[in-house]
């Protein structure tokens, strides 16, 4: 009876450390959400912040819990999982987040979870303990995501520019402005429906571990109410120093450019979402703007701006994978 308290009480601090992980992913991405909304002028930061957070929770009931599926059983093998890999996967995801956030850099906290795992992981048992299946489509997605959001932002952006060419530039702000409304509104519906699953998708493969839940059980509907919540509330805090990166740094936006630098992302994480693969939003929207950019013309992208980004991208597995390591062996000496 001690042995099960003493699990219960690691797992349920285990629980919490992965929803503050959920909430953190909320803060530190709500930039992604709505810096396009905020730096077109179309909506106060507060208002924009607010309608981000209420999408996020929103897409409880839109979309199926594949993602979710794909991080808890589809990543690493499931029989090396234990609360000290867990605990590894999110510390070093945390730490990866607080560097980027504190830096202004608007990098992945999915991939930083997926570093996280992958490197807890290896610690415990090897690269053997990898599922290359699932990690082979998260990593080919890194790629993918922001080339889909650039090709459809800038798709986005020649299309309108061709329906309303004979427009006056008053009218076709006036009309964006109310339109990317929608779309910031559809973006958020899609970082809630995706990143919020993949912290689901831990707390399911410690449930399992821990003895808790079977691998047959379906997703508690306590956990899906509490992931979505945690990402929701993080977003109503927002991560305001990546806002000004995201919004203005990459190229200037109006709002026609922010609508279709939404839609082109939410599109491309609606897509992502269908099939279960764990995508960035950060990388999807990153990808969106510069699509945008471009196709007005391409000194209108500060590529250094955007090349400075990307050197986060590539560095985010490998980093908090290096802090996972060192947190699984950390763990196994104080849990």
């Amino acid at each position: 009876m001690h042995t099960l308290q003493i699990s219960f009480y690691v797992i349920a601090a285990l629980v919490v450390l992965a929803l503050l992980f959920d909430f953190m992913n909320g803060f530190h991405d709500a930039a992604n959400a709505i810096a396009t909304v905020v730096s077109t002028g179309v909506l106060k930061p507060q208002t924009a912040v607010a309608m981000a957070a209420v999408f996020n929770v929103i897409a409880i009931f839109v979309f199926q819990l594949k993602v979710a599926s794909t991080v808890g059983k589809g990543t690493i093998e499931p029989a090396i999982i234990d609360h000290y890999v867990v605990f590894g996967a999110l510390v070093g995801a945390i730490f990866w987040n607080l560097v980027t956030w504190y830096f202004g850099i608007p990098s992945s906290s999915s991939h930083a979870l997926i570093g996280g795992l992958v490197g807890a992981a290896v610690a415990k048992a090897g690269t053997g303990a990898l599922v290359a299946s699932g990690l082979i489509k998260t990593i080919i997605f890194i790629v993918v995501s922001p080339l889909l959001g650039f090709v459809l932002g800038s798709l986005m952006m020649l299309l309108v520019s061709w329906l309303f060419v004979k427009s006056t530039p008053m009218k076709v702000d006036k009309w964006f402005r109310r339109l990317q409304l929608i779309s910031a509104s559809m973006y958020s519906l899609g970082h809630g429906g995706n990143d919020a699953q993949k912290t689901m998708g831990i707390i399911w493969m410690l449930l399992i571990a821990g003895g808790y839940s079977s691998a047959t059980d379906p997703l508690p509907t306590w956990v899906i109410a509490c992931c979505y919540s945690a990402i929701g509330f993080g977003t109503l805090f927002g991560g305001w120093r990546i806002v000004k990166t995201m919004g203005q740094r990459i190229t200037k936006l109006k709002p026609v450019g922010g609508f279709c630098a939404e839609t082109g992302g939410a599109i491309t994480l609606f897509i992502a979402t269908a099939f279960g693969i764990p995508v960035s939003t950060t990388h999807t929207i990153t990808g969106a703007i510069v699509g945008v950019g471009s196709a007005q013309k391409m000194s209108a992208v500060r590529w250094g701006v955007a090349g400075n980004i990307v050197w986060a991208w590539i560095l985010t597995i490998p980093a908090s994978a290096f802090v996972a390591a060192i947190a699984w062996w950390v763990g196994k000496q104080i849990l």
